[in-house]
């Protein structure tokens, strides 16, 4: 009985999961925003008040959200976790063309040639 192709990998992958919770992608910035209080000493010196934004893309859109400061290492946390699970990501495209490979030795080895016209095209299969 064949083994399922990226079944190991997949194994691999949901043991590390768990630990990168939570995730998300985007970008967390600090920026100083003036307060809406009339007489404000922080803002009548200039110095403002820092503010987070939480940057991200929505439906292709980019968009930006006030983050309360004390969320602020919560989504700095789920960032970085997902910046680890999309490495891993990366990392299982070759590891599953190995794992398909090894599978299918006669479907991805070096006897497999395509037969090329006169054109130099391969031929369409249709």
């Amino acid at each position: 009985m064949k083994q399922k192709i990226g079944s190991t990998l997949q194994q691999q992958f949901f043991k590390k999961l768990p630990a990168l919770w939570p995730a998300l992608k985007g970008s967390l910035a600090q920026v100083r925003k003036p307060c809406t209080r009339p007489n404000c000493r922080a803002c009548a010196r200039g110095q403002k008040h820092p503010a987070y934004l939480l940057a991200f893309t929505d439906k292709g859109r980019r968009r930006a959200m006030y983050v309360p400061n004390a969320m602020a290492p919560v989504l700095q946390r789920a960032l970085t976790n997902g910046r680890r699970i999309e490495q891993l990501l990366y990392r299982m495209g070759p590891g599953l063309l190995r794992e398909y490979r090894a599978q299918n030795p006669a479907l991805t080895g070096p006897a497999v040639r395509t037969r090329r016209t006169k054109t130099g095209k391969s031929p369409s299969k249709c």
